[in-house]
């Protein structure tokens, strides 16, 4: 006799089918680390944005009205006060002071807020998705478009209200603009490092940068210093960015003495100093 077995339970039903294992959900893709770091520096800009220029009444405003002022009241001393009435080139004196001032607050002013960019933000840098190259990052950004725009806004009031005369070549002024932020940017970040790791520096830097308004040619022209004021102030990294932009604003104007190739080196030379400085010290900066 055969026997046959079933399968199944003893009541003679069938078992239920085991349980089909679940697919498992894709993981998200990953954003790429070149946007994340994106994101982070762009808010970071913002966040610059609302404590620079929010805090204050008028915010952006005084970024433009603070050089105008200056210029305005430059031009007042030297045309009545000084009954001067040529500058050293060109028709207008507002125009002359403007491309000498211009530039030199666009190094100033990256330099500035960049060699503070890691004590300012140190809170953040709690956050794993908030590095020190990001802050400086910020800092240099904003501050870059801020200079930027404020430059367009004063030349293009200055060139469309007086008389100045002016014929702008735009490659000199472009490159002299960009070798006052690559400037600013390479001394910001050297300072990044020697500002909090040795205090003393500060008060150092503020005695050798004090007359560095008179001696980068803001007010005069280079080829009026004599020979030995020549040589000596060569050696001023702003002397070459100012002459650059002054060298797009008056076409008869040759500043044979401009060398880029000087002021970058220097730049390059100071920002990868104070990249590599910062990095290997940053840890210590942050808990001092």
């Amino acid at each position: 006799m055969t026997v046959t077995h079933h399968s199944g339970d003893p009541a003679g039903g069938s078992l239920p089918a085991p349980p089909q294992p679940q697919p498992r959900p894709l993981p998200e893709p990953q954003r790429p680390r070149r946007l994340r770091a994106l994101r982070t520096v762009m808010a970071l800009v913002l966040r610059e944005m609302s404590t620079t220029y929010g805090r204050t009444p008028g915010g952006y405003l005084w970024a433009v009205l603070e050089p105008a002022g200056f210029i305005a009241i430059y031009t007042l001393i030297l045309e009545l006060g000084l009954r001067i009435r040529a500058p050293s080139l060109g028709v207008s004196f507002m125009l002359f002071f403007a491309t000498g001032i211009l530039p030199f607050l666009m190094y100033q002013r990256i330099a500035g807020r960049v060699s503070v960019a890691i004590t300012f933000s140190r809170p953040l840098l709690a956050y794993p998705g908030v590095t020190w190259v990001d802050t400086i990052a910020a800092r240099f950004l904003l501050q870059a478009i801020t200079q930027l725009l404020v430059f367009y806004i004063i030349i293009t009031v200055l060139i469309t209200v007086f008389d100045t005369r002016a014929v702008i070549d735009m490659p000199p002024v472009i490159a002299g603009m960009g070798m006052a932020m690559l400037l600013g940017l390479g001394v910001g970040a050297m300072n990044c490092y020697l500002l909090p790791t040795f205090p003393v520096w500060q008060t150092v830097w503020a005695i050798l940068t004090a007359p560095l308004f008179l001696i980068s040619t803001i007010i005069f022209t280079y080829e009026e210093l004599p020979l030995i004021g020549q040589q000596i102030l060569w050696y001023n990294p702003l002397v070459h960015v100012v002459g650059m932009v002054r060298r797009g604003f008056y076409p008869t104007y040759d500043a044979v003495y401009v060398s880029p190739v000087y002021v970058c080196g220097l730049s390059l030379l100071l920002l990868a100093g104070g990249l590599m400085l910062t990095r290997r010290w940053y840890r210590s900066i942050i808990n001092n």
